[in-house]
């Protein structure tokens, strides 16, 4: 009976979440799982094991050992993507995770084969949940003219001091000219490598200011989104790369005295759910108290898409103002045609109207407390649902 029970109250795409969640979570592990046996390889000596003991040149597991370590933290990456539902996270841990079993492989170590086997049970579980990473990589101009000029300087400079490697101590080759303007792109600058000639002084210090400058702006552009993500998130509001992680949740379109009850009873129950308002007075206040909250009109199509309707279990519709109920349902049924819809209606005679517009449910709470007092003084026992709403009523005012 328990367990029958506990099987009820789950989602019906339980199935989805759990083998999604799952990928998402093998992914993370593998990453972890890259960077470590990387760090160990280079570090210490290991024991050699696996089927190509002996025929691995020693130069090559040294090499994997780095691009393991470095393959891990781009998983790290791609994880995250997948967490936020990004099709292009998906193809980038697709990718990721053979490259990772075989740096394993030619690691020829007894720690590389969890990673190993961990990397090949990944790809069929990524291709499995496929359709769930769908959500396009949206970057700004801003962001992408960031990107593009940190990749631009660092081409500048490694093509440039590879062409004026006479001019330089210590450029041979284009690996050395990539290291040279990486290093004093970032201001590292071990001298190890130094001008030689005017000219060479004279690039070097282009590439100094360029690549200072393009560093600048791609932290401000790349990086300063993440971080303010996760200080918006220590404050309790919710951004767009959370509203990306919605799942089986519920839909709130509109607040005022109707729609307080209702909040306080999701609340309470646990269950994820996303006011959208346009009530610009009461948006702090919820977000204040935890609450997700668009502010926005609730009878427009994009604040529902960003609040995910399409994945929502249910959509409660209570404005306090039926003819916006009527239009929030009329939106809310084209975006969700097979989402369940309960609207609550102010006046009563305007129940049918909000049902044609599309509610599967209409609730008119002047009917339903003058049904609840009757049976009360007929005699039905619903004296603690009764108590249970003058209680919640006083406590709103």
């Amino acid at each position: 009976m328990v367990g029958e029970a506990l099987f009820e109250r789950l989602p019906d795409n339980w199935k989805r979440l759990v083998t999604v969640r799952a990928a998402i979570g093998l992914a993370l592990i593998v990453a972890l799982l890259s960077v470590a046996t990387g760090v160990i390889h280079i570090s210490q000596d290991t024991v050699a094991e696996g089927p190509l003991v002996g025929m691995v040149p020693d130069a090559v597991q040294q090499a994997v050992g780095f691009t393991g370590a470095l393959t891990g933290f781009l998983m790290v990456g791609s994880a995250l993507a997948l967490r936020r539902g990004l099709r292009a996270g998906w193809w980038a841990t697709l990718i990721l995770m053979p490259v990772t079993a075989v740096q394993g492989l030619l690691q020829v170590s007894q720690y590389s084969l969890p990673l190993i086997v961990l990397s090949l049970l990944s790809i069929p579980l990524l291709l499995f949940t496929r359709k769930r990473f769908d959500q396009a990589l949206a970057l700004t101009t801003t962001q992408l003219a960031a990107g593009g000029a940190l990749v631009g300087v660092q081409a500048y400079g490694t093509f440039g001091a590879y062409a004026l490697r006479e001019d330089f101590d210590g450029i041979e080759n284009i690996l050395d000219a990539f290291y040279f303007t990486l290093i004093t792109s970032s201001t590292v600058g071990y001298g190890d490598i130094g001008p030689e000639t005017h000219e060479a002084m004279l690039f070097t210090m282009s590439v100094v200011v360029l690549g200072v400058a393009s560093f600048g702006i791609a932290i401000g552009a790349l990086v300063g989104p993440a971080i303010q993500t996760r200080i918006t998130k220590t404050l309790g509001k919710m951004t767009d790369s959370q509203l990306e992680l919605l799942e089986d949740h519920i839909l709130v379109l509109g607040y005022g005295e109707l729609t307080e009850p209702i909040v306080d009873e999701l609340a309470s129950s646990g269950r994820e759910f996303v006011v959208v308002t346009n009530n610009r007075e009461v948006a702090p206040e919820l977000t204040d108290r935890g609450i997700a909250v668009i502010t926005a009109n609730p009878s427009d199509e994009e604040p529902l898409q960003r609040g995910k309707i399409d994945r929502a279990s249910a959509i409660l519709v209570a404005t306090n103002r039926d003819a916006e109920d009527a239009l929030a349902i009329i939106t809310a049924r084209q975006l969700a045609p097979d989402t369940r819809i309960v609207a609550a209606a102010t006046d009563r005679e305007n129940t049918r109207k909000l049902e044609h517009a599309g509610a599967d449910s209409v609730i008119s709470p002047s009917v339903l407390g003058g049904h609840l007092l009757v049976r009360s003084a007929l005699g039905s026992d619903d004296s603690d649902l009764i108590q249970q709403l003058i209680d919640g009523d006083q406590q709103s005012r």
